[in-house]
Order: structure tokens, then C-alpha cells, then sequence
């Protein structure tokens, strides 16, 4: 029980971390475009992590076609995950990102059920139900203020994919987690999507690196956020949880994106918060009590008496 609530513990951090990255988006378009906002700190997460890669180095040996799996992850899941959020937050906006991000949960379930076999008991729909309600009451008065309109569809199906890729990389990873360590699943996922980045920074964007000594405080706060919160620790603390939870509670808890995004995006961008959003946190938090304990009890129990 006691490391299984470490590891509700640390997707709790991991959630507080990621609901940053839409202010961080936000914070640097002004300057930044969508790729080098992704290779940036993807490239200084790579840098950090490296020595932790080399300690490990003399312990497992790797071969080539061992780390092809990445390329995968990193094709199909990860580059849209991180490259399409970017994209389409930059046309879009913080609201309709974190409006959009309530379907994560929901692919993330179906590509556990379609690549993983795992089922649904009745503890689960009760806390996915109790999640469902909280998130709705906490983004209320954000989803009658959202832009929907065509100006954003652009940018709002952008992301729609981006939610799409990224459940798609949290169940690949889930599959290999026995094989890897949660320091390795980062680096070489990080090293296969900066090979895919390069050429599009370099083609794209190449003016940006003249630019880095005209940063803002903003800007260079939004770069650094997303460097050591979202590529770095946050994934590192992601892969460890993954480790010990199913693939299902970990995608019931990324409801807490939304809600921790909101008082975020409200402090640094001026978005108002209502209190439908401390109402539905609570129930949140209640959906994720809901699995941690219970289902954890239940399955304990069902591990006792199979024995």
C-alpha cells in the first residue's frame, strides 16, 4: 500500500508539472516557434539526464534494435504529443487546450484496453464517473467562454492529436516499462524526437538562434519551466509511478491537468477562476482517492485469495 500511494504521490507532481506546459506555450510565442519551443528544452532534459544514462550504461548493455522502439514512441506518440500541443495552443488557446485535454483520460482507457488487455471494474467507471463530474463543474464557466468558432478549429484539432499521440506513448511505455528504466524510456525517447526536430528547427525556424540573446524574462521562464518541470523531472517521476499503476489509473488521474492548469493559466494570463473549479477539484481529488484506495484493496485482496 505504502508504494502505491508514493506512486499516486509522484503522478500527482507529474499532473502539477504538466499543466504548466499551456502557460509555458503561451509565455513564449511571442519569440519562439512551435518546434524550437519543443527541441529547446528537449535538448537541455537531454543534456541533464546524460549522466544519469552513462552510470546506468555499465549495467545494461543496449543494443540497436533494442532501442527501436523509441523511434516508434517517439514518431507516433511523443512528437505529436509534444510538437502538435505546441502547434496548436500557439493558434488556439490556453482555455480550449485545457478544455481539449479532458479527452486524454478517455484514449488513454482505450488504448489500454486495445494494447495492454486491461479491463474496467466497477471501482474504475465509479471514480472515472466522479473525475467526469469534477472536471466539468471545474472548467464550467471556461468551457462558456471557450472560442470554438472557426478561427481556432485549426488549432483546436491540432491538439485534439496532440491528446491522441500522447495516449498513445503513455500505454507504449507501459508495455515496456519491465524492460527499461524509467531514466532510459526519457533519454532515448528525448534523442529519437531531437532527431526528428533538427532538420524542422533548421529549416523553419533557423533565424531563432540569432535571436536567444533578445529573450525576455518571459520567454527565457517559459523555456526553463518547460526544460526542468515538464521534459525533465516530471517524466522521470511519470515513468517510476508507471511502473507500479496501471495504464487506466494513470490515465484517470491526468484529469487533474485541467484542474490544476486552470488557477495557473488564471495567475500568469489573467483568466478568471470560478468557483465551480474548487467544487470540481474536490471531486477530482475524490475520483482519484476512489482508485488509489479502493481499487488497490480490491485487487490486493483478489492477489490474497488467488494464492
Amino acid at each position: 500500500m505504502k508504494k502505491i500511494i508514493i506512486s499516486w504521490g509522484l503522478l500527482l507532481l507529474c499532473n502539477l508539472m504538466w499543466s504548466l506546459q499551456f502557460t509555458c506555450i503561451k509565455l513564449v510565442q511571442d519569440q519562439v516557434g512551435p518546434y524550437f519551443t519543443v527541441w529547446a528544452p528537449m535538448t537541455m532534459a537531454v543534456l541533464l539526464l546524460l549522466p544519469f544514462i552513462l552510470r546506468e550504461r555499465n549495467e545494461q548493455k543496449r543494443s540497436v534494435s533494442d532501442l527501436l522502439v523509441f523511434a516508434r514512441l517517439g514518431l507516433l506518440g511523443a512528437f505529436p504529443a509534444q510538437v502538435l500541443m505546441t502547434w496548436g495552443t500557439q493558434y488556439s488557446t490556453a482555455t480550449n487546450a485545457a478544455v481539449l485535454t479532458l479527452s486524454l483520460p478517455v484514449i488513454s482507457t482505450l488504448f489500454a484496453f486495445l494494447v495492454l488487455k486491461e479491463k474496467m471494474n466497477p471501482v474504475r467507471w465509479i471514480s472515472f464517473t466522479v473525475a467526469i463530474i469534477g472536471v466539468v463543474l471545474c472548467t464550467f464557466g471556461d468551457i462558456r467562454q471557450a472560442s470554438f468558432t472557426a478561427g481556432y478549429t485549426w488549432g483546436n484539432l491540432l491538439i485534439f492529436l496532440a491528446i491522441v499521440g500522447n495516449a498513445y506513448y503513455n500505454t507504449g511505455c507501459k508495455a515496456i516499462a519491465a524492460r527499461y528504466s524509467e531514466i532510459e524510456m526519457v533519454f532515448y525517447t528525448y534523442v529519437a524526437m531531437i532527431i526528428f526536430l533538427t532538420p524542422l528547427v533548421l529549416y523553419y525556424e533557423p533565424d531563432v538562434f540569432g535571436r536567444i540573446g533578445r529573450f525576455t524574462t518571459q520567454t527565457w521562464t517559459g523555456l526553463v519551466l518547460l526544460t526542468l518541470f515538464h521534459n525533465f523531472l516530471s517524466m522521470v517521476l511519470f515513468f517510476k509511478a508507471l511502473k507500479t499503476l496501471d495504464a487506466m489509473q494513470v490515465a484517470l488521474s491526468n484529469y487533474m491537468i485541467t484542474f490544476m492548469g486552470l488557477p495557473i493559466a488564471a495567475i500568469w494570463l489573467g483568466e478568471a477562476l470560478s468557483g465551480y473549479a474548487i467544487a470540481g477539484g474536490l471531486l477530482v481529488l475524490a475520483g482519484t482517492l476512489i482508485i488509489t484506495i479502493v481499487d488497490y484493496r480490491m485487487n490486493h485482496h483478489t492477489a490474497i485469495i488467488k494464492n
